[in-house]
């Protein structure tokens, strides 16, 4: 039998999964993610996984992995998984701490922290491990910690990577410490994708200028997925429907390439809310793979068009970003969800 012919790229459609239970501690299931229609869902990521002052402490969220309440939460990502959705752990987040206890000399003390870490994930049956660095690590820390997940779990594992979307063009403007160009130099080889942040003062995607704006930076357009707020609730930089129903057709249309969006998160996620979480990804589904309504760009955006205004604004990426995209750095991160300890 001849080899499957290559598939046409699709962008990815990615949900981050952080609040797993509602204020009353009912859980929220993400099985709807399957059972309701016109949902083509590529990952779901599992947030957060974070390492505490004692190595065998590792917790997601607020409680032990194995707690109870997580046991219909790991047999429905298995579910997700069977159905051929990839599931990531989220490391880290906005709460610090993981990331500066591997991120050192002492080879026995990384050892200590990435052993739990690692038989999370083999227990588990991870596909994938996003690392949302928000406290500063060394360049060559980061490349220890890929360079270790590659050697242990193998060409097929997912290494992604969730930057704020302005230090992907000025690593001045970054909360990771380390130069995102640096690193995709060096082991982009071995990084799937990067979850770029487009919102909290840090990327803005209610328009297509910060986006174009890193590929005139260098970054391949597969390379790139667009990360949104789902709900205003959860983080400022909200964009309402409206504009996100012309801009990404815009991107997918223009660059066949495109990499696809990301929400942050599930459990409240518009137009359904609280009460049909789902209905983003059916939305997201609808705009980037020409489904339903959405299913021809407009003739309007069929090109990109800057208008004089924009493009006066728009500098060379290595000199900074557009002045009119909100890069000054925010005072602090606002986030509501399940963990005591805010996440992403």
């Amino acid at each position: 039998m001849p080899p499957l012919p290559p598939q046409p790229h699709q962008p990815r459609i990615i949900t981050y999964y952080q609040t797993h239970h509602d204020p009353s501690g009912t859980y929220i299931s993400v099985l709807p993610l399957l059972s309701q229609p016109d949902i083509s869902l590529t990952h779901l990521i599992l947030a957060a996984i974070h390492l505490n002052e004692d190595p065998e402490a590792l917790t997601l969220n607020d409680h032990a992995p194995s707690h109870p309440r997580n046991t219909t939460l790991w047999a429905e990502l298995r579910i997700l998984q069977a159905s051929g959705i990839k599931v990531l752990g989220m490391l880290g987040g906005a709460a610090k701490g993981s990331f500066a206890r591997l991120d050192t000399d002492d080879l026995a003390s990384f050892e200590r922290y990435y052993v739990p870490l690692a038989a999370l994930v083999r227990e588990r049956g991870l596909d994938g491990l996003d690392l949302d660095v928000e406290e500063p690590m060394s360049l060559s820390g980061i490349v220890r910690l890929i360079d270790r997940l590659r050697a242990d779990f193998g060409p097929g594992f997912l290494i992604t990577l969730a930057p704020v979307a302005a230090a992907l063009l000025n690593a001045k403007h970054n909360l990771s410490g380390f130069d995102y160009e640096a690193l995709e130099v060096m082991r982009g080889r071995d990084i799937a994708f990067y979850n770029a942040q487009f919102y909290c003062g840090w990327g803005d995607c209610s328009n297509p200028v910060m986006y174009e704006m890193l590929l005139m930076k260098g970054w391949a357009p597969e390379r790139i997925v667009v990360g949104l707020v789902t709900n205003p609730e959860n983080g400022s930089g909200w964009v309402p429907w409206n504009a996100l129903s012309s801009v990404l057709p815009l991107l997918v249309g223009r660059h066949p390439r495109f990499g696809g969006v990301m929400g942050w998160e599930y459990f409240n996620s518009l137009p359904g809310a609280r009460e049909k979480p789902w209905e983003w990804a059916q939305t997201m589904t609808s705009l980037l793979r020409g489904k339903g309504h959405h299913q021809v760009v407009p003739d309007s955006v069929e090109k990109l068009d800057i208008s004089e205004e924009e493009q006066a604004h728009v500098v060379d990426p290595d000199e900074g970003a557009a002045s009119n995209i909100a890069i000054p750095i925010p005072h602090s991160f606002e986030y509501h969800s399940d963990g005591v300890e805010e996440d992403e």
